[in-house]
């Protein structure tokens, strides 16, 4: 008798449970339990994997990724909420291009440590000891939105190791504001929060779409409907979208960066902008709704010699996922191999 009492006692439990909780924490608490850790070795796309591996300098440990054996090496460097998975990811235009892509993650990303540096200037030198670590003396440096501070602190700080700079959308002024969000919401989002968005993107990506451009544009209803259908309707640009998606993902893994960064840019001084001796490419879109337009203005006003590629009616992931953005890396592209060392 106690063999048949005690499964159904189990049952009786369970279904109190439900009653007494509710489905939506037992939904929380599904949503708790799914693993989803980033492997070190994945595709992000089709022809486009990541190799994780970390090495120690004397300024802390920094986890990268390198692609490619040979030619020049181009440094990624990552936006908020990402990591050496988005730095990979965001250069892939490059890879067929004869250059070698380094992606690390930048301090409070994935696998590198926020201790091993949190100022613009702490990641830049921490970028050197990389590239001491692996024998890299020059680089060209492809930047995005908010590692703009860092890559353009680099160029600046350590002028012998950069033949030249591309930046897209990126911070290149303070931004004063409120302090990050509460360390409650923090842990919402880093345990629930993600992964409600990965499930909702899993059964309708165009909501996420439209979600997604109502940050990064300043589109009126017309242009944010037409760019949704566009990438939706073409292939390898929605599986684009998808995979930048999967490169925010999981929060917690990324969320000390990015509430660093935000720090830092509301309490960074002026960035060295007219120190910087590396030919200059500033790419910016007129309608970022992310990082202003001005920030692209500010940066190449101040960079000796800096030259632009406005992208006129376009919002901050335009770059990668507008209709003009072969045009855009074309541009980035042909720079990058006129100056290459």
């Amino acid at each position: 008798m106690s063999r048949t009492r005690a499964p159904l006692a189990r049952r009786i439990v369970v279904v109190a449970v439900v009653v007494l909780i509710g489905v939506p924490a037992l939904v929380v608490l599904g949503l708790l339990a799914w693993n989803d850790t980033p492997a070190d070795q994945r595709a992000l796309l089709p022809g486009v994997a990541i190799d994780l591996k970390t090495v120690d300098t004397p300024l802390g440990a920094v986890q990268y990724d390198i692609y490619g054996t040979s030619g020049p090496v181009v440094l990624s460097v990552h936006a908020g909420l990402g990591g050496a998975d988005q730095g990979r990811l965001f250069a892939g235009w490059l890879q067929d291009d004869g250059f070698r892509i380094l992606s690390p993650s930048r301090p409070g990303y994935l696998g590198t440590p926020l201790s091993s540096g949190r100022t613009p200037q702490e990641q830049a030198d921490l970028f050197a000891a990389l590239l001491d670590e692996l024998g890299i003396e020059k680089v060209g440096v492809l930047a995005a939105s908010a590692g703009g501070p860092v890559a353009y602190t680099f160029a600046a700080r350590h002028p012998d190791r950069v033949w030249g700079l591309v930046s897209v959308g990126a911070q290149s002024r303070p931004k004063p504001g409120p302090e990050p969000g509460s360390s409650a919401r923090t842990v919402f989002m880093d345990t629930i929060g993600d992964k409600l968005v990965r499930l909702t993107a899993t059964f309708s990506l165009r909501s996420v779409v439209t979600s997604t451009l109502d940050e990064t544009s300043t589109f009126t209803d017309e242009q944010k409907a037409q760019r949704t259908d566009r990438i939706m309707n073409a292939p390898e640009v929605r599986e684009l979208f998808a995979a930048m998606l999967d490169t925010t993902f999981p929060y917690d893994l990324r969320n000390d960066g990015t509430r660093n960064d935000a720090t830092q840019v509301r309490t960074m001084a002026p960035l060295p902008l007219a120190q910087i001796t590396a030919p200059t490419l500033i790419v910016h879109a007129t309608q970022d709704g992310d990082v202003p337009f001005d920030d692209g203005v500010n940066a190449e006003q101040q960079i000796p010699g800096a030259q632009h590629f406005w992208m006129q009616d376009d919002d901050h992931l335009g770059f990668w996922l507008s209709p003009a953005a072969p045009t855009a890396q074309a541009a980035a592209r042909s720079f990058l191999q006129e100056h290459a060392g």
